[in-house]
């Protein structure tokens, strides 16, 4: 069950959550549980709760509570749920352009709990195809790298602590809620970073080679056949501008590059992964699909 309140005054104490604090703010407001993020649109809040995240309030636009639609449904939804009925509210769409500085389409934000983050271990366990992401540092890239992770055969995706995290508001948007499709988790900590060792070796010791993506003279083309064949393989994309740290491309098994045309140098990393992902991904069979 749910009970609406209406909101005139996007000041008002009970939407501190939505409009004061921080995404780090966020992150580190229930320590030492893990904090909240905010899930934006019906779509992307119904995979959420479909992949076990917890709600805590809902901020709606007013003309969405009644009538037909996804915010009609995901707010019938609510009310079906077992247990404390969480709070709804709904403010003018105005008030919530205020939020986001653009219109929400089928407006309303979500804050959920986040939930522990599992180990490389429990991440990888049975995945023949992975993406490393190191210090991707652009949510909006980190969101576009998860859907193309989601989409073209990556079986889950390690970050390094330097990357955004993938529960920021932008990066769940982006990515149209695959962030919680597939799984994740970051490598080390902030205070062991783990990276790029204990990290590469870790993943040789869970059976993994290792495929640096880079514009280097000794790479390999990204389709070689021995890449190709690999029965386990992370795919390691680097930071926007830089790429990936030399130290990283030296210690990984393959140096792989996606031919280039017309004189360009690169592609942004989120265009690179896509590229990468559709040819090296896990060519799933359709009986693994619809398990």
């Amino acid at each position: 069950m749910y009970h609406i309140t209406q909101i005139t005054d996007l000041g008002d104490p009970r939407l501190e959550i939505y409009t004061r604090l921080s995404e780090s703010q966020l992150y580190h407001c229930r320590e030492p549980h893990e904090g909240l993020f905010i899930a934006e649109s019906p779509k992307v809040i119904e995979r959420a709760l479909n992949a076990g995240y917890e709600p805590v309030s809902l901020l709606i636009d007013e003309r969405q509570t009644e009538g037909e639609g996804e915010s009609f449904d995901l707010l019938t939804r609510l009310q079906g749920r077992q247990g404390n009925p969480i709070p709804v509210f709904t403010a003018q769409e105005s008030e919530l352009r205020k939020l986001t500085g653009f219109p929400l389409t089928r407006g309303c934000l979500c804050a959920m709990l986040r939930k522990p983050l599992p180990s490389v271990e429990d991440i990888v366990r049975g995945a023949s195809r992975i993406c490393v992401l190191e210090e991707v540092v652009n949510p909006t890239n980190v969101g576009a790298i998860f859907r193309s992770a989601a989409a073209l055969g990556m079986d889950a995706v390690l970050l390094t602590h330097g990357c955004s995290d993938p529960l920021y508001r932008r990066a769940v948007r982006v990515s149209m809620g695959t962030v919680f499709q597939i799984p994740w988790t970051f490598v080390g900590n902030r205070k062991n970073p783990g990276w790029p060792h204990p990290g590469i070796d870790k993943l040789r010791e869970l059976g993994f080679k290792t495929a640096a993506m880079a514009l280097r003279s000794d790479s390999v083309s990204i389709t070689d056949a021995d890449l190709n064949a690999e029965s386990r393989l992370a795919v390691i994309l680097g930071t926007e501008g830089d790429g990936l740290a030399a130290q990283t491309i030296a210690d990984c098994d393959y140096t792989v590059m996606i031919p280039m045309y017309h004189g360009v140098d690169s592609l942004n990393v989120a265009a690179a992964s896509a590229v990468a992902f559709w040819q090296l991904g896990h060519r799933r069979t359709e009986k693994e699909e619809n398990q």
